[in-house]
């Protein structure tokens, strides 16, 4: 496991920017973290890193959002594994981009069996540490 602890929400994005180099199509990343921890703004960084231009928003009401390399999900409002599974969840995995879960645990049994996860705390205003 590695740690990074980021001062301000640039440097997170920054440091997700970075991240996003190391994936290959086909990942999924599960982000771990509270509410307010900082999980979109990873996803912000990581999206940048893969070259979308697009603003990256938490698809809290969409459930997810698709960007030309990556799709991404917000699980928060799932209330069933079965909910997902209508929601076509499991096809969105196996269609070959990046996919970024915050709040995976609501969805666990459809999860690929290997998944990379980035755990995101907050330590104080603005500062956060981020474990891979």
């Amino acid at each position: 496991m590695a740690t990074f602890i980021s001062h301000s929400p640039e440097e997170t994005r920054a440091w997700a920017e970075a991240y996003a180099k190391t994936l290959s199509a086909g990942d999924v990343v599960l982000l771990d973290g509270e509410m307010g921890a900082g999980k979109t703004v990873l996803a912000q960084g990581i999206a940048r890193g893969l070259g979308v231009k697009e603003d990256v928003l938490s698809p809290t009401y969409a459930y997810v959002n698709s960007y030309a390399p990556m799709f991404h999900f917000d699980c928060y409002r799932i209330e069933s594994v079965r909910q997902a599974e209508e929601l076509g969840f499991s096809d969105y995995f196996d269609a070959g981009k990046i996919c970024l879960v915050e709040w995976s645990e609501h969805i666990t049994p459809l999860l690929p069996e290997h998944c990379k996860r980035i755990a995101i705390r907050k330590l104080g205003e603005g500062e956060r540490e981020i474990v891979t």
